[in-house]
């Protein structure tokens, strides 16, 4: 059922065109009807219509005025004017509104039936369009290419669920499925100078070609051919190298490695005999869980870097030159982002099972207590950034009195650790919780010091109040609805007519003097909303007060 808001001056013609129309046969509910275009805009916010059916000639807004105002701020709207023969003419000049269909008066309830029909047709057909499978699949297989290597980007960058993982590399048609993994990066290394001088005698060499995309997609052809031929895993491009991820089908660390190994020595002599060109390669450490590859691509190019002490065209892994941590305390940004999240918008339960998860296998895993600190700290920086994002007052959440680096050196166990981290979590998300509140109060009452301040001007509007706020239009009439209970709208027309009330019980001025005083600049529309908003007019209003 759409939602449909009929516009119209002429309360017979509204109460007939009501009344004479199965609307849900139709397949609409008219949710409101206003009498002119002001009325039918101040009316938008509170039902959102997909469909307006609206007269021309109107007071206050006529109808193409409202049809402008419709498409410039709700696009997606659809549009039935209702015209008479001698403004035809005229209504069609405004074909550049993309108004949806004309009905010309005097019409027919069937006239509008038709007209409705061809409306809720094209709805249909938009919906239909947007929703149709076989087309989006077209798309989704046209785009598959692409949104494979986001994915395998994605997947090296950042630690991703596992329930993710395995439906992407289902959709994606990627073998993932293994038991054990590692990431190697194989970069290319620049000519030395010595051999740069030769570049310009041997243009066609492609060891000298500038064009580093071309070498690359090279590199890549050569190395998916020899990966393929041993079923090792996947190779593609990411951030100007290639990346080979390895899927073993089982556990054994140095088997992996051992194979690895192997076949980047075949593609390093591959890329150096056919390609005259050399390659210096990384190599990550071993994991049996795909949800921390991450880590290895982390690792990987940490490895890279070593290419400064030992030279190129060589395959340097991490485990050589570095010492791992192990990975139950790789505090990762999935953990992170996880542990933000809670703090700001999660639940106590939430936080709760968040901790236990954090926490959960580190009192059996054998570390150093340095790297125990360090994962503490990395959690405490977590809780200290969504506090720094949420502009808490760490002095007024944790007391004066905190001082973490020396209460991470009181605590003797992981259990005493693992509760203080949630006291920690617990204290500020309260207060977070506190002052959001406190702001979201604060934003209400500057919004509303503001109308009080300025209701007496004709333009003032939600988006003139959110400019001197400084915040977006949809953020803040969400928090104002949520907080006053109607919307902004609403409100500035309750001041007003307030205001107005007060004048007209309290001086003698005219109609239109106080349609002014109060922000309307054409005292016929002050008085038509007077009458909608009290009940009678601000003559009548004026005189009973009076007598009272």
């Amino acid at each position: 059922m759409y939602r449909l808001l009929l516009v119209e001056d002429e309360e017979e013609v509204r109460g007939s065109v009501i009344h004479e129309i199965d609307w849900a046969g139709c397949g609409f509910e008219v949710v409101d009807t206003a009498e002119n275009g002001k009325e039918a805009a101040e009316l938008f916010e509170k039902w959102m219509p997909d469909v307006v059916v609206t007269d021309i000639r109107m007071p206050f807004m006529d109808g193409l005025q409202l049809s402008e105002w419709i498409r410039s701020k709700y696009p997606t709207t659809r549009i039935i004017i209702l015209t008479g023969f001698d403004e035809f003419e005229y209504a069609q000049k405004a074909v550049k509104m993309h108004i949806d269909e004309y009905v010309l008066k005097p019409f027919s309830s069937q006239e509008l039936i038709n007209a409705l029909v061809k409306v809720k047709r094209l709805i249909d057909e938009e919906t239909s369009r947007r929703e149709n499978v076989q087309t989006l699949q077209e798309h989704y297989r046209q785009s598959l290419p692409v949104l494979r290597e986001v994915f395998l980007g994605s997947l090296i960058n950042r630690k991703l669920p596992k329930a993710e993982i395995e439906e992407k590399s289902l959709n994606y048609n990627i073998r993932l499925l293994g038991e054990g993994y590692v990431v190697s990066v194989l970069s290319m290394d620049n000519p030395e100078a010595g051999e740069q001088a030769l570049a310009r005698g041997m243009s066609q060499s492609l060891k000298y070609s500038k064009d580093n995309e071309l070498k690359l997609f090279a590199v890549l052809n050569i190395s998916e051919e020899i990966v393929n031929k041993y079923g090792l895993g996947i190779v593609f491009i990411h951030g100007g190298n290639l990346v080979l991820l390895t899927v073993a089908d089982h556990e054994d660390r140095e088997t992996i490695m051992k194979s690895t190994l192997t076949v980047l020595e075949e593609i390093r002599q591959s890329i150096e005999k056919y390609l005259k060109l050399s390659v210096t390669t990384g190599v990550g450490t071993v994991t049996a869980d795909i949800s921390n590859v991450s880590y290895s691509y982390k690792d990987a190019v940490l490895a890279l870097d070593y290419r400064l002490i030992l030279g190129n065209n060589r395959i340097i892994c991490i485990d050589d030159v570095e010492q791992r941590m192990l990975e139950k305390l790789r505090f990762d940004e999935l953990k992170e982002h996880a542990l933000i999240r809670c703090i700001k918008v999660g639940t106590l339960q939430e936080m709760k099972e968040l901790v236990d998860d954090l926490f959960h296998g580190i009192a059996d895993t054998p570390v150093s207590f340095k790297d125990y600190q360090i994962y503490l700290l990395e959690m405490l920086t977590a809780i200290l950034k969504a506090a720094k994002d949420s502009n808490v007052d760490l002095d007024t959440a944790l007391g004066s009195a905190f001082h973490p680096f020396a209460e991470i050196h009181k605590l003797t166990n992981p259990q005493e650790a693992k509760q203080w981290i949630a006291d920690l979590c617990t204290r500020m998300m309260t207060r977070i919780v506190t002052e959001r509140q406190s702001s979201y109060k604060s934003l209400i009452d500057k919004a509303k010091e503001y109308v009080q301040a300025h209701y007496q001007e004709s333009d003032i509007s939600i988006q003139k109040v959110c400019g001197h706020l400084h915040i977006s239009a949809g953020y803040f009439s969400g928090i104002f609805k949520k907080e006053t209970k109607m919307t902004f709208v609403n409100y500035l027309m309750h001041i007003r007519m307030e205001a107005a009330k007060e004048l007209l019980r309290t001086t003698d001025m005219k109609t239109f003097e106080i349609a002014e005083k109060v922000g309307y600049a054409e005292p016929n529309y002050f008085s038509f909303s007077f009458r909608k908003h009290v009940g009678v007019s601000p003559k009548e209003y004026k005189n009973s007060s009076r007598e009272a």
